[in-house]
């Protein structure tokens, strides 16, 4: 665990959803405040989001359902601060809501599960693929298609990931993606057969981050946050959830970004296509050089340039 500065001790709540990997972020995150010296409780809470799974998020309201019922508890004062991966957050907070943190990045690629094949090209015949993702759905199609395997169906799959793994278990799939970082967290490596290479499958904006909500005006509550800021993630992400707000990203639109940062230089590529039409995917690029980590308004403005490049079909 790694060790934080001392601040002001504080009593604080934290509101999480109570499955097994939002429980383990919110743990994570307890841990982190407690090393610094506060009393730190959780509010374990069950989400709309959690409860539909009968239908995909697009049909149903979006990613907002997984966050509403958190932020009704910060707002009410019943908690302090809401843990959140950070892909399941829309992209605009509603008034009086800031994102506070953003933690350390996991590996933000997908992760291909599956008991028999070690691939997409090791598929049997009329086999059946499981995403809970529109953006996953439309790259699978894509290297489908490269592989020339029109016969392979992806079918919907909602739950969380422990549900989500024993759907695949009892045969209902040939295999499933799911992010490799809820994986990894829950101790679950071993079930990865494959990671996707954002060459082939690009993640979804701010996939594999934490990202903290807290109410605006709780200037003591940001600064006991800010020891557990990671620049270079809050960066990377920033430009990823731009490409997504320009492009008005939710769970209707099968869009993709992903930033990486080396030595200064920003890369970011983005992807959109369509689920229904197919057809080639529509691909973006661009870069640039942020002299300053905490410089989020410079970040932000590549991932609108590069929603531009993708509105005109596709640049880089």
């Amino acid at each position: 665990m790694a060790s934080f500065p001392a601040s002001t001790p504080l009593s604080l709540t934290i509101a999480t959803r109570e499955s097994r990997l939002a429980l383990w972020q919110a743990e994570h995150v307890k841990a982190c405040l407690q090393a610094q010296g506060h009393s730190v409780t959780l509010l374990g809470m069950t989400t709309l989001g959690d409860q539909i799974l009968d239908r995909t998020l697009s049909k149903v309201g979006g990613k907002g359902l997984f966050v509403k019922e958190l932020e009704t508890a910060l707002e009410d004062g019943r908690a302090d601060l809401a843990v959140h991966s950070l892909k399941d957050v829309p992209m605009e907070l509603p008034p009086g809501f800031e994102l506070a943190a953003v933690m350390e990045r996991e590996d933000p690629r997908d992760a291909w599960v599956s008991p028999d094949c070690a691939g997409l090209a090791d598929l049997p015949p009329g086999a059946v693929v499981g995403t809970s993702s529109l953006r996953r759905q439309v790259l699978l199609q894509d290297a489908l298609r490269e592989l020339d395997r029109s016969d392979v169906r992806i079918e919907p799959l909602r739950g969380n990931l422990d549900t989500r793994l024993r759907k695949l278990d009892e045969g209902q799939y040939h295999a499933i993606v799911l992010a490799a970082a809820g994986l990894k967290r829950l101790g679950l490596g071993d079930r990865i057969r494959h990671v996707f290479e954002p060459e082939t499958m690009l993640p979804a904006a701010g996939q594999g981050a934490l990202g903290i909500e807290i109410r605006s005006g709780r200037p003591e509550l940001r600064a006991a946050l800010a020891p557990l800021c990671h620049a270079r993630s809050w960066a990377a992400v920033a430009a990823e959830r731009a490409v997504s707000r320009a492009m008005g990203g939710s769970c209707s639109m099968p869009l993709a970004a992903h930033a990486v940062l080396t030595d200064g230089n920003v890369f970011l590529r983005a992807a959109w296509g369509d689920v229904e039409l197919g057809g080639p995917l529509v691909r973006a690029q661009d870069s640039l050089v942020l002299s300053d980590l905490a410089d989020l308004a410079a970040a932000e403005a590549l991932g609108t340039r590069v929603a531009a490049a993708l509105r005109a079909g596709g640049a880089g």
